[in-house]
């Protein structure tokens, strides 16, 4: 949450008013209803204050209290990065939906996005929580089209634009509130003993929860001072500005010059997130030095923890302007940016170490993983997964800043490319789609702008064929006629013959079989050139298929030949099979049914050798229907009864083994 500087298991305290105002708002007549007419969409609650009045805290506990009211559940999504970009709406939109389960084409666009939440909400009662809104804009891109679902948005000012919304406007606690946090934060004795001092206090703090938490937790640090040191310290404070600065500033003053370091060197925790490697790569500490100091700032109210297995936390967006700007002034630039290639490294490392965690058959990947310090290595691979899901958003967060940053361009390059491997090798490339999205579209800023041709070929590849899996078919030849052009600027050959296969593949689906076979032979030629005799094979197979779609069936014949003849080359028993297997079907398409009888049982016994049980039942079938048509019923039954056996067996077979639920891999990731 933006501004939630109070422990998430602290007590609400105050704000009874608010609401009770804001309650009674959901059920309030819009103009809608007054027509006459059903609202058509979400009713709109907005908390408006500025960043520390506890707003984002005001609306949690509102969801909190009527969350009953919506059984489909709360969708929490924050709408401003930390220090105050707004958050792209399609990021935003497909965050939610993955909140409900429903998956979205990688690379959607954001009309797309925003239709596929208000209908995926259609017939639900959820609540969204919409934090720290930029603009009206952003928010009306997100609401559903339900009345039956409530909309709470968080910003720091009215959001014009959106109808009929009433904006509950923060300011400071009431009085006895106040002093009650502060004693939630310090401890109740001290306020006890002096509640004049604390009333004081809390005043001076003009009842603004972050500065009185951080107040609290000044004092939790200093058992010995009294409330009213705290408050003379605060009153001879000569620099103007809101309390949450003033109250900010005394307890950066107070830390230790190592602990006040690594705290302004937050302010470049990517999204505001922070954890041991991150602190300890920013500050140059040990990650036992680390632990303990984030520990420190949680307890003062600097950091707030994030619910998870691993130590966590994130820096209150109200508190990030007040980092950075103390980093800006107490720290050099080089160091700033030495700090960040630190954090980045440390990054690449442990995805390095996340992925080779993996590759438990490779020697190598072995052998590098021992190389890596001991703090950086995950026990198995089921810890890699749990700390790539629990740490993906600030590791996304950090390839965008790395790039956005365009001075640290090869580590980011680095961490891009060890972030997709990561990603792949724990969840697959269909899991994984809409994130390998992004990170290739930063692959390809990054290439274009050191015009690096090799990278930019791979990168429009990788998009490619991701539209290309969403049915995006004339986006994915854009792709791939931009990638050819680079990979022959880069002088790569495997890039320039990957291509021109790509450009074949996108005109066949797109039904212009001259122009796949076209360029599918022009790959082929590639291929053939460097004697690449499986990848030559493979392409006579494509060739062939544009063929057969193309009613040409001698061309086909012709190329599935070519094909075995490659793979019997190669030495590819499972590969010359299933083209074999090919070839048969196009005879019979040709209507030459003996032909196609001896391919196919030609076809079954190099299934056989293959161990290709799959296979050699779809050939069997195929036999039956053959015969079928040549009128011998007795054989046609024969093969299918040995089919049907066939299947029985290999069902039960994968009933006690259980099924490989494994993916292939994306073939190119980034160079």
């Amino acid at each position: 949450m933006t501004d939630q500087v109070v422990d998430t298991e602290a007590r609400f305290l105050g704000r009874t008013r608010e609401l009770k105002e804001l309650r009674a708002d959901i059920e309030r007549a819009g103009l809608d209803t007054l027509s006459g007419r059903k609202a058509p969409r979400a009713r709109v609650l907005l908390i408006a204050g500025r960043p520390g009045s506890g707003r984002t805290t005001l609306a949690g506990e509102l969801v909190r209290q009527v969350a009953e009211r919506y059984p489909d559940g709360v969708l929490g999504v924050r709408l401003s990065e930390p220090d105050g970009t707004p958050v792209p709406v399609a990021r935003a939109a497909r965050q939610m939906l993955d909140e409900l389960g429903v998956s979205a084409p990688a690379g959607a666009a954001e009309d797309e996005l925003s239709e596929a939440l208000r209908a995926a909400l259609g017939g639900r009662r959820a609540v969204l929580l919409l934090d720290d809104a930029a603009d009206a804009e952003q928010v009306d891109a997100l609401l559903p089209d339900s009345p039956d679902c409530l909309a709470v948005a968080v910003s720091e000012g009215p959001l014009t634009g959106i109808s009929d919304v009433r904006p509950c406007i923060l300011g400071g606690l009431d009085t006895k509130s106040a002093v009650e946090l502060l004693s939630q934060a310090a401890g109740s004795v001290r306020i006890t003993v002096d509640p004049r001092s604390a009333e004081a206090l809390a005043e001076q703090c003009q009842g603004q929860p972050a500065a009185l938490v951080l107040a609290g937790g000044w004092l939790a640090a200093r058992p010995k001072a009294a409330v009213a040191d705290l408050a003379k310290q605060l009153h001879a404070d000569p620099d103007e500005g809101p309390p949450l600065a003033r109250v900010f500033r005394l307890v950066h003053a107070g830390l230790p010059a190592s602990a006040a370091r690594t705290l302004r060197l937050l302010s470049l925790a990517p999204a505001g997130y922070a954890d041991p490697h991150t602190a300890s790569a920013l500050a140059g500490c040990s990650l036992d030095s680390a632990r303990a100091t984030l520990d420190d700032f949680a307890a003062l109210g600097l950091l707030r923890r994030v619910p998870s297995e691993l130590p966590q936390y994130q820096v209150p967006g109200c508190l990030h302007p007040l980092l950075r700007a103390l980093a800006d002034t107490h720290e050099r630039p080089g160091e700033l940016q030495l700090a960040r290639a630190r954090m980045l490294e440390r990054t690449v490392r442990l995805l390095q170490s996340c992925r080779a965690v993996t590759e438990t058959d490779s020697a190598r990947a072995r052998e590098k993983l021992e190389g890596l310090p001991r703090p950086l290595r995950f026990p198995h691979p089921r810890a890699a997964a749990d700390w790539l899901r629990a740490f993906r958003p600030a590791l996304l967060a950090s390839a965008r800043l790395a790039v956005a940053d365009g001075e640290l361009d090869t580590l980011a390059r680095r961490l891009l490319s060890q972030l997709v491997r990561a990603l792949v090798a724990h969840f697959g490339t269909q899991a994984a789609a809409s994130d390998l999205y992004g990170l290739h579209s930063l692959v390809l800023d990054v290439a274009d702008r050191r015009r690096l041709p090799r990278e930019r070929a791979a990168a429009l590849l990788n998009l490619g064929d991701l539209d290309a899996r969403t049915g995006r078919t004339t986006d994915a030849l854009a792709r791939y006629r931009a990638a050819l052009d680079a990979a022959r600027r880069a002088d790569d050959p495997y890039a320039t013959g990957r291509a021109m296969e790509s450009v074949g593949g996108a005109h066949l689906e797109l039904g212009d079989y001259d122009r796949a076979a076209d360029w599918f032979g022009r790959a082929l030629t590639e291929r053939l050139a460097r004697d690449e005799r499986a990848d030559a094979a493979r392409l006579y197979g494509r060739i062939a298929a544009a063929h057969t779609y193309a009613g040409r069936y001698g061309e086909a014949q012709r190329n599935w030949r070519a094909a075995v003849a490659g793979y019997r080359k190669c030495g590819d028993v499972a590969a010359r099979a299933r083209a074999l297997s090919e070839l048969a079907r196009v005879q019979e398409y040709a209507g030459r049914f003996e032909e196609s009888l001896r391919t196919c049982r030609e076809a079954v016994e190099w299934a056989r050798r293959a161990g290709d049980a799959r296979l050699q039942a779809a050939l069997h079938l195929r036999l039956a229907d053959t015969y079928g048509r040549l009128g011998d019923p007795a054989s046609a039954a024969l093969h299918r009864g040995t089919a049907e056996r066939m299947l029985e067996e290999e069902a039960a077979d994968a009933g006690e083994g259980g099924a490989d639920g494994a993916e292939p891999t994306q073939a190119d990731t980034v160079s």
